[in-house]
């Protein structure tokens, strides 16, 4: 029988970071369970590895806590082991971790956050991307990522879109860059798909989306990025390029630095009815 590697688990990739304590000791937990459920189904590795299509050293490695397996890894194990759905349900778990610490921090911060605004002049932002658009933004990063750090990057990327299936659904707002939607980031096909994804995306009614032209002369977001996060509770915490060294910050003072930039952004921006009207001709000349 073949080995199937393409879940990511035969790669390095996949290995888990030793700096980062909550994945360290999730996944050492987990791996002590997959052993000893293989042990108690009097299965060697080899052959627990050749019947869920992996490699022995594979396995070992996951029952080590040394690799962060897929959930069709849980799946394929919960079955050749007749778990009865306990081993696939350590995928909720597995879930915490399997996502580089800043990306999962990024998500939970998104998950609690009732209101969230962005000013964007590199990219498009990670929460509007489509799939083949951020795999192709990563592919231009350097050093570059193996292929299977790759594949952790985009799915991480990809989770935290789900903040658009949330209820209540948090109030969104987004300036783009003109050049961001201009920029052809994987191909001229990419970056149309990515534009239809776009005009979808911001009719969700909790969306303003507002483009920023190339051409005007005001302009309050020379200094780079901005992100605005504002919590339940009354907490926010905000980040800016060329602002407090660039590090998140919760202070009040400070945070109404920002909103007061972020703000000046949105009024010198392009209504979102004049962008999305931008955005459907820069389609037609794509």
């Amino acid at each position: 029988m073949s080995v199937d590697s393409s879940d990511g688990t035969e790669e390095p990739g996949w290995d888990v970071d030793p700096e980062d304590e909550q994945g360290v000791a999730v996944v050492a937990a987990l791996g002590r369970q997959l052993k000893a459920w293989r042990e108690s189904a009097g299965m060697r590795a080899a052959d627990f590895g050749a019947a869920i299509q992996y490699g022995e050293d594979q396995v070992r490695k996951v029952e080590a806590g040394k690799r962060i397996p897929r959930p069709e890894y849980l799946d394929r194990a919960d079955e050749v082991l007749g778990a009865g759905g306990k081993i696939a349900a350590m995928k909720a778990d597995l879930e915490q971790v399997r996502y580089p610490k800043k990306v999962r921090d990024l998500k939970n911060k998104e998950a609690r956050a009732i209101e969230i605004g962005t000013y964007n002049n590199h990219n498009i932002y990670g929460l509007l991307q489509t799939e083949e658009y951020t795999r192709a933004l990563f592919r231009t990063w350097r050093p570059a990522y193996s292929p299977n750090e790759m594949e952790r990057m985009v799915s991480g990327r990809m989770a935290r879109q789900s903040i658009f299936e949330r209820s209540p659904a948090p109030a969104l707002s987004f300036v783009q860059e003109e050049v961001t939607l201009r920029r052809p980031i994987g191909g001229t096909m990419v970056l149309r798909r990515q534009l239809e994804h776009l005009l979808e995306v911001i009719e969700l009614p909790n969306i303003e989306f507002q483009v920023m032209p190339t051409l005007r002369e005001d302009h309050a977001g020379m200094l780079g990025l901005i992100e605005l996060l504002k919590f339940g509770d009354g907490s926010a915490v905000g980040r800016a390029e060329g602002a407090f060294h660039g590090r998140p910050v919760s202070d009040p003072k400070q945070l109404q630095i920002l909103e007061l930039r972020y703000g000046i952004i949105r009024a010198q921006a392009l209504t979102p009815r004049e962008s999305r009207a931008f955005i459907e001709e820069l389609l037609g000349e794509t």
